[in-house]
């Protein structure tokens, strides 16, 4: 082991070492051990209750839910936003969309826009931290080389650059041409994607290495277009968001549980599974076919339906099995976790927006209490603040104050008999957007 691997290890154990005291007996044993491995399962377009665990009954997910059963399931996981873009900005650089100019497209479709490298993002600083890095699956976080994932830290990257892409055919919804990428060399491989993603996760993870691993696992399932396993390329002149089923939509989740169920089990031929914090989540909440639970609206809106995903995470012998917590998270709290797990930290050109999640996930006594804000101004208009059980929302019809511990699905409007706790998020709401960057205007021709 060099020099330098041992201190960053060093660092990692001191880190969790001074959390120790104040954790349950997982983060006791979480300081006697090594930095992790790290498997982030992010799926796209998946409703809160999309999964068996979470209430879908018309179909089945055995191996999502397992995940929950043997660790830990997060029942107040937030997206950054209601849209794929602004997400997977706030996970790649731990901040609020809305401080980075591609977090501000919702979603991006402009090819000279993207995330760019400075300050250096969630790749970059695990790799610098001497972690291998791989995503696979979707990026949407630029299409134009200086964006691209490589540049970004990651060691390999095999997937698709754009909004999304034709199952079958790989084809790219926006620009109707491939943008399915093996590195930098666009490649023609047959196969339904899920089934392709899986594959190169399951031989990332059989490899033998001497460094930590860390794997972004992007499935785009089950994102438009509906096709399940075998379903044909839709025709060109189709769109790509019609058809579908919810037979159709049930074949998509499954195939996606069944491919998770392989990298597990490759994880565990590996001989990682006891080294590896295993999280899986959505970019935010469903659309067509899928079900949010008990909660309002779907993607696109500030409602709960929009930006509350179902999350679990499992880490043998460090996370308790069959474990629930409620601590309110977001997605710039997965990248806080894993910065703070891998011994490192956020530059301070960027600050964080995110916490460690390790406590919660370990079994610690308490939370820490949120106050989280979102705003999506191109094809809808909304703004949102939550604040304890508290949230504001602002729509086109109206502005609205909910209690979310006892009106999870948004039913009944407070605001005029709590008029301080409604005025004071507004203020607080306000005060953000002074922190941020400007809405960008929709152009016309991508509306």
């Amino acid at each position: 082991m060099d020099r330098r691997r041992f201190i960053l290890d060093l660092a990692g154990a001191a880190a969790a070492i001074a959390l120790a005291p104040s954790l349950g007996s997982g983060a006791m044993r979480l300081a006697r051990r090594a930095r992790p491995n790290i498997l982030l399962i992010m799926s796209d377009d998946l409703g809160y209750g999309d999964l068996g665990i979470t209430g879908r009954t018309d179909y089945r997910t055995p191996v999502i839910d397992q995940i929950a059963r043997s660790g830990v399931e997060l029942t107040q996981m937030y997206t950054a936003a209601p849209v794929c873009t602004p997400t997977r900005v706030a996970l790649i650089t731990g901040r609020y969309p809305a401080r980075t100019t591609a977090g501000l497209y919702e979603p991006l479709t402009r090819q000279n826009v993207g995330v760019e490298t400075d300050p250096p993002t969630l790749g970059l600083l695990m790799k610098a931290a001497g972690y291998e890095t791989a995503l696979v699956g979707k990026w949407h976080l630029g299409t134009f080389p200086r964006f691209h994932p490589l540049r970004h830290g990651w060691d390999e990257f095999y997937g698709f650059l754009g909004a999304g892409a034709d199952y079958a055919s790989h084809v790219d919804v926006e620009l109707r041409r491939s943008l399915f990428q093996d590195g930098t060399r666009t490649v023609r491989t047959p196969g339904y994607l899920t089934d392709l993603f899986t594959e190169r996760a399951v031989r990332i993870l059989r490899r033998r290495r001497s460094r930590p691993l860390f794997l972004n696992l992007q499935y785009n399932a089950p994102h438009w277009p509906w096709q399940g396993p075998g379903d044909p390329p839709y025709p060109d002149s189709a769109s790509f968001s019609s058809g579908g089923s919810p037979a159709t939509y049930g074949r998509m989740v499954e195939s996606m549980d069944t491919g998770v169920g392989r990298v597990l089990e490759a994880l565990h031929r590996a001989g990682m599974e006891r080294d590896t914090l295993v999280i899986f989540t959505s970019d935010n909440g469903g659309e067509r076919f899928s079900h949010m639970g008990p909660f309002s609206a779907g993607k696109m809106t500030l409602n709960e339906g929009g930006i509350r995903v179902a999350a679990m995470a499992r880490w043998p012998g460090v996370i308790p099995a069959g474990s629930r917590t409620g601590q309110v998270a977001v997605t710039m709290d997965l990248t806080a976790t894993f910065l703070a797990l891998a011994g490192t930290r956020a530059p301070a050109a960027a600050p964080p927006d995110g916490i460690d999640l390790t406590p919660a996930l370990t079994g610690a006594r308490g939370g820490v209490r949120r106050e989280l804000v979102w705003r999506i101004s191109q094809r809808r208009r909304q703004k949102a603040v939550r604040s304890g059980d508290w949230k504001y929302l602002q729509k086109d019809d109206g502005e609205f104050l909910y209690d979310l511990a006892t009106d999870p699905g948004e039913k009944t409007d407070l605001k005029l008999a709590q008029p301080a706790v409604f005025g004071d998020l507004k203020e607080r709401l306000a005060a953000w957007e002074r922190e941020v960057l400007p809405p960008v205007p929709l152009d016309p021709a991508e509306a």
